[in-house]
């Protein structure tokens, strides 16, 4: 800050200045025009009373100032003292010390709108607790329950532990134009209406979350009913809704980071297919609620194309999910973004395989010389398709009439969840997913929810190392017991393996005797006080045995590509990009084959400082590796049920406050420290930060001229204010690929942008870098034409179907009929109605295809095909190219033999190359 925080020398004119005096004073009104506040400004000289109104009015604050040669004058929102005579900002370390650091220093959290900015603005200064424009403002806000709707505590609990989560309650709060929406159930506007009643400043005394109860269910039917549900699975399933109705392409710099390696993604697809052993499709995810399909997806399209039927999510019993929504843009984003080098060459070394990850990252940062800032972290697509919430090492080896040991009732799976691998089919690779896997997505809940975590697997026999970046939105954390503490200390940060299954991830089969003993011991430790059992269970034993090394031996031998064979291996991982909330889900249900069962052992967790360095990748971009609670849920009961509370900090006054549903009670920090915690939410701390954001609000209080005005993202800018690491300036968030406005974002421009002085853009952008930067708005005129000829593209595509299809439901017996996979078909007629804006790629007839051993390709006994003609099939391949192409016609010896009419019916499939 520099000149400006010398002291001024007009500061001996002052006189006694007090909190109350000042509050007392905002109430009131202009003096000389009677206007109300915001932004009033009292005289400090002393025995001068007057208030007078700011720039935004008459200004004759300082009118009276140069009228009255009193110098100094204080914000009545702000609290932030400007000197007429020095023309800049004064810093009151000694007069007002007593007085002035509090409100000084928490402003630096608040919501005060700047008087210089015509548009609706985010503050420069942090959002996190809203104005301090009188005394009732002080009060802290947020503190609304919510009335329980039958059975309906675990969505309670989750909403006010997201509701309390900063950055995300900010987004909702301050950029609003943003949740825009055309997807069905729009949840992400019932979650932005309930958050906006519950930090209301008249909030009612609890809310009744009705609407986004309804929106849920609607998602996912599991949650239909009055029965108990899981709160992890909720805000799974809740969570990403809201990315779902809330993404947004990933555009220009981002992309074209990344186009060099897409052509290279297929073949660092097959090469990891042959890097598995065949043990791992079950351990890419330790999370036993987790329920995998195969890679390709088939068998899991819904036949409905509705969007409310696309939103379902699956459960155990194979309910329908759309294979447009889930393939779409999460199969081929960030896990097959990552493959050309998380795949390494055969002949590379533990060294050299980091090495290649370490390139890689160094490729993906932002290009940004002028900026050194630890803050910049690259986020080229935070999209993924792997959502693992649970570590990506320990084995599960599936035995029939065995389910895996769950962490949470194994009714549904997350959708943003899945190996970082997909079934290849060689002889028809499948063109749509290549098409489709260049479109990266982000939402808020990406930015501010995802991380990665890089696996490595090593061949103990030739040390080869086969590496995968994954993406997690959480954490399940095993929660280890008294031998498993002994190991994990023993081993602890070392690079020594822990035995498969130190932590009860690894199930083996279990004779009678076997279960007996082992229903009996559990009964025995639920019913016996934990401190009989050994030392306490901290939080970072959790994580290191999340993240210690597995053996790969026995029936989870590594399938080694040198060797040609499978081979005892070591898979262990490392976080590679660390979330800017980290939440962390504790594993307390087991359920096994006859009996479900909750570890209620109790795991301590710290208030502040979580410290995750010492499970970081070297490669890990992140600087900032410590964490302070938000929020933490708890579970009270036993597994089959329960009650669910949330205890939450408030970030107004830093005090912690017990959600039990409708009621919110204050409690004391101790209390939360000895609570059963199951899901927790930890956010990055960094004092630094703070700092840059009070720089940011001298500068712009300096009000300094500039003949440019320059525009900012909104939402970059609510990341500043509640973010620890925002990253480089993104203003394409608003702009598009030409460095226009989109038509269809101009009619609300103003919801997306801020206008900041020069002073303080060029000081963000010597920082964080990015941009590009913006001192014009004008619709794009390149973008208007493409969407005019988009349109016409489908209005022709589609007419042109419906006829051929008349003239072919007219036909009484075609020759010939055409197959053509129903999932691409219903991709592309997403597309011509519009309710897509991407075109579906090259036909993929791969799913309803099977090879014949003489190596022709015939149709596959119950897939999911449609029938078409002969012209409408040489019409959409024309368009879109891809294949194969299967002809189901009658034979002609069937149609000689009259005696044959009414026979079995003889089918064979011809496939002609394209």
């Amino acid at each position: 800050m520099g000149d400006s925080q010398d002291l001024c020398p007009h500061l001996d004119s002052i006189g006694e200045v007090t909190k109350e005096d000042l509050l007392l004073k905002s109430k009131g009104t202009c003096r000389s025009c009677g206007v109300t506040g915001p932004n009033l400004w009292a005289c400090l000289q002393v025995s001068c009373p007057y208030v007078g109104c700011g720039e935004s009015f008459a200004n004759h604050s300082t009118i009276h100032a140069q009228v009255k040669k009193h110098n100094l004058t204080v914000n009545l929102t702000t609290f932030r003292v400007w000197c007429y005579a020095c023309e800049k900002e004064v810093f009151l370390e000694q007069q007002l010390a007593v007085h002035m650091a509090g409100p000084s220093l928490k402003f630096l959290e608040q919501d005060s709108p700047l008087p210089f900015h015509p548009l609706k603005a985010v503050p420069i200064a942090v959002a996190d607790e809203g104005e301090s424009e009188s005394e009732d403002d002080l009060k802290p806000r947020g503190l609304t329950g919510m009335k329980n709707l039958g059975n309906s505590c675990y969505m309670n609990a989750a909403l006010q532990a997201l509701s309390n989560c900063p950055p995300l309650t900010q987004f909702f709060l301050e950029c609003g134009g943003l949740v825009r929406t055309d997807k069905k159930p729009a949840l992400c506007k019932s979650y932005q209406k309930l958050v906006s009643e519950v930090w209301h400043r008249k909030r009612p005394s609890y809310v009744v979350p009705t609407g986004l109860s309804h929106g849920i269910k609607l998602v996912n039917p599991m949650f239909r009913g009055y029965a108990q549900q899981d709160t992890q699975e909720f805000l799974r399933c809740l969570m990403d809704q809201l990315h779902e109705e809330l993404k947004e392409p990933v555009v220009a710099a981002a992309l074209a980071l990344t186009e060099a390696r897409d052509s290279d993604s297929s073949d660092s697809d097959e090469k990891q297919e042959g890097d598995r052993s065949p043990s791992e499709d079950e351990f890419l995810s330790c999370d036993s609620s987790s329920d995998r399909g195969e890679g390709d997806g088939q068998g899991r399209g819904g036949g409905s194309s509705q969007a409310e039927t696309e939103l379902l999510i699956p459960d155990e019993a194979g309910r329908a999910i759309s294979e447009k929504e889930r393939m779409k843009d999460r199969k081929f984003s960030w896990g097959q973004q990552r493959t050309s080098s998380e795949q390494v060459d055969e002949d590379a070394d533990v060294d050299t395989a980091m090495a290649a990850i370490d390139r890689h990252l160094s490729d993906t940062q932002p290009p940004s010389p002028r900026s050194t800032s630890p803050c910049r972290t690259p986020e080229p697509d935070n999209e993924a398709h792997m959502r693992p919430t649970s570590r990506p090492c320990s084995p599960i080896h599936h035995h029939e009439g065995h389910t895996k040991l769950a962490s949470s009732p194994p009714r549904a799976s997350p959708v943003r969840m899945g190996p970082s691998y997909v079934l290849k089919k060689a002889q028809m690779p499948s063109a749509s997913s290549r098409r489709r896997k260049e479109q990266r997505y982000r939402s808020v809940i990406s930015d501010i929810f995802d991380g990665s975590i890089l696996s490595l697997v090593q061949c103990l026999t030739c040390d080869r190392v086969s590496t995968t970046v994954e993406t997690f939105q959480d954490l399940s954390l095993p929660i280890p017991g008294k031998e498993d503490l002994a190991k994990l200390h023993s081993a602890i940060y070392q690079n020594v393996p822990a035995k498969p299954g130190a932590c009860g991830d690894s199930y083996t089969p279990q004779g009678w005797l076997a279960f007996l003993v082992e229903y009996i011991r559990r009964f025995v430790i639920s019913c016996t006080p934990s401190w009989f059992w050994g030392p306490v269970v901290t939080l970072e034993d959790c994580l290191a045995a999340f993240f210690a090394a597995d053996e790969l031996k026995g029936d989870n031998m590594y399938s080694c590509e040198r060797c040609k064979k499978l081979r005892n291996g070591v898979k262990y991982c490392k976080v590679l990009r660390l979330p800017e909330i980290l939440c962390i889900h504790l594993k307390r249900f087991r359920h096994e084959v006859m009996y479900s069962f909750k570890i209620s052992s109790h795991v301590s967790f710290p208030l502040e400082g979580l410290d995750l360095r010492p499970f970081l990748a070297k490669e890990c971009t992140s600087q900032i590796t410590t964490y302070d609670l938000l929020s933490v849920i708890c579970h009270h009961g036993t597994a089959g049920s329960g009650h669910y509370i949330a205890y939450c900090q408030n970030v107004i006054n830093g005090q912690w406050y017990e959600f039990d549903d409708q009621y919110v009670t204050e409690v004391h920090e101790t209390v939360v420290q000895n609570i059963e915690a199951y899901v927790l939410f930890y956010r990055k701390s960094s004092e630094e930060a703070v700092r840059e954001r009070q720089q940011v609000v001298s500068l712009a209080a300096m009000r300094e001229p500039s003949l440019l005005r320059f525009y900012v993202s909104r939402e970059w800018l609510n990341k500043f204010n509640t973010f620890a690491e925002p990253g480089p300036i993104t203003n394409h968030t608003f702009l598009c690929s030409h460095g226009g406005i989109p038509p269809n974002k101009y009619h609300y421009i103003d919801d997306l942008v801020v206008i900041l002085p020069q002073n303080v853009w060029e000081h963000l952008y010597n920082r964080f870098g990015g941009g590009p930067a913006v001192n014009h708005l004008y619709v794009c005129s390149i973008c208007q034409v493409e969407i005019e000829a988009l349109a016409k593209r489908r209005r022709i595509e589609i007419d042109t179907f419906i006829k051929l299809n008349k003239a072919f439901q007219a036909e009484e017996s075609p020759g010939v009929i055409y197959c053509i996979s129903m999932q691409w078909f219903r991709e592309w007629e997403a597309f011509v109605k519009g309710k897509d804006n991407e075109p579906p790629g090259p036909i993929d007839n791969s799913r309803i295809a099977q090879v014949k051993g003489s190596g022709h390709i015939q149709l596959k006994q119950g897939a999911d095909y449609g029938q078409i003609s002969e012209e409408t099939w040489i019409y959409l391949n024309n368009l879109y190219g891809g294949g194969p192409e299967i002809a189901i016609r009658q034979s002609v010896a069937q149609l000689q033999d009259p005696e044959n009419l009414h026979g079995e019916q003889k089918i064979e499939a011809e496939t002609r190359a394209v």
